[in-house]
């Protein structure tokens, strides 16, 4: 294929003419090391060192990481670390870099982890990027080594390929990222602040210790079995195919997990015949009940949006008509403890239909507080989802233009 005017062909792929591909250490002033082999036990007011589990965060907080004593530390100056220098993690999540900041000048790091100090030939938040850009890590990946986890030696990791232009156009390439960066830090903490208002705002309205303006009086304490019609779950034989695929919805836990809280299931992922139902222990439940997880993950909930059935591993509450099942699923969602402490059996934890039965919570009598309650906590989940759905556009902007700004394919002018 012809190259594009002003582009080459290198090792890493097609990159303007003007850039150069360098190894990684080539663009580092000192080598590439990693840090202390035996840190020893924790010494309070030590020095601080990097571990791979203290990358977590999108920063490095020095105020959670443990520490080594001054004794073993002098023996590792080489990986003594300073600003403007990059950590690396050498195992399980390689790719992962972290910008060292001027209250970690003097920290350690350990085995797992390696000290990149860029040149002055390299603008440091440049090389920053350049080592998250997704090519770099697959490349980096595919030199690893090691079964039980991702792990790249030393002297491989100095190899690793980096595609450099001009330092102006360094600048510009980082600056454009950290501006995306910092949109996605905003976007994460907006999403955090909505999350705990809706914690708040369920722990007291689901408590009446808060209640919405026109409604008073006392709630009622209720068995579920007075609220509810409980339904269980079963699974046809696996080794007959007349009792699958026939166009009944069938729920197993994981269509649950894959809502990753949303509330509303719209659909699962396989389907059972009317002979399958008939054959096994499972139940029909009719639309907008609360389907609940009962087995190994307890109390995972949803709302069906059709008549369906579920796996053993369920109990389902098909409502009573004085009780809304928006507030229904808000309040169960909020039982996973008190659930929990029912279970039974050795092997995995398991909720029993007669304990579920008697399990007893308190709700306002009145449908109509009921729903004003779930109306006000459905209209945050409103708001989380936009803010979901925005930030995960920024996300897919960030590594859009990481492998375009990274490669060249756009140039910054």
């Amino acid at each position: 294929m012809e190259l594009k005017k002003g582009y080459k062909q290198t090792e890493m792929g097609v990159i303007p003419e003007d850039w150069e591909v360098r190894t990684l250490q080539d663009l580092c002033k000192e080598e590439i090391t990693y840090g202390i082999v035996q840190c020893g036990p924790h010494v309070s007011g030590g020095i601080p060192y990097i571990r791979v589990s203290d990358m977590d965060g999108p920063i490095l907080d020095k105020e959670k990481m443990l520490c080594t004593s001054g004794e073993i530390a002098s023996k590792f100056r080489r990986s003594e670390v300073r600003l403007g220098d990059i950590v690396y993690a050498l195992r399980g999540r390689l790719g992962d870099v972290r910008a060292i900041t001027l209250e970690l000048e003097g920290a350690n790091l350990t085995q797992g982890t390696a000290r990149i100090s860029p040149a002055l030939c390299v603008h440091g938040p440049y090389l920053l990027w350049a080592l998250r850009n997704p090519d770099v890590v697959l490349r980096t990946c595919a030199e690893s080594k090691g079964t039980t986890f991702m792990e790249i030696t030393l002297s491989d990791l100095r190899k690793i390929k980096i595609a450099v232009p001009s330092r102006a156009e360094q600048l510009k390439i980082s600056s454009t990222l950290s501006d995306i960066d910092d949109h996605l830090m905003t976007l994460d903490l907006e999403l955090t602040k909505k999350r705990n208002i809706k914690q708040a705002a369920m722990q007291e309205l689901l408590t009446g210790k808060r209640r919405l303006p026109g409604f008073e009086g006392e709630w009622e304490v209720k068995r579920l079995a007075e609220i509810g019609e409980i339904k269980s779950g079963g699974t046809p034989s696996t080794n007959q195919p007349a009792l699958w695929d026939g166009g009944i919805p069938w729920c197993t836990p994981t269509d649950i997990t894959a809502l990753r809280g949303q509330k509303y299931l719209t659909a699962t992922a396989r389907t059972i015949s009317l002979a399958g139902l008939e054959i096994s222990s499972a139940e029909t439940i009719p639309s907008r009940s609360l389907i609940m997880t009962s087995r190994a993950t307890i109390g995972e909930c949803a709302i069906n949006l059709f008549p369906m059935t579920t796996n053993q591993g369920f109990k389902n509450i098909v409502p009573s008509s004085f009780v809304d099942i928006e507030f229904l699923y808000y309040l169960m969602s909020t039982q996973k403890n008190g659930l929990i402490s029912l279970c039974g059996g050795s092997t995995f934890l398991e909720i029993g239909k007669k304990e579920l039965s008697a399990y007893k919570i308190r709700l306002p009598p009145d449908l109509r507080e009921q729903s004003a309650i779930s109306a006000v906590l459905s209209e945050i989940d409103d708001e989380l989802q936009l803010l979901e759905a925005r930030l995960a556009k920024a996300s897919n902007l960030k590594q859009g233009m990481m492998q375009q700004l990274l490669t060249g394919k756009i140039r910054l002018t």
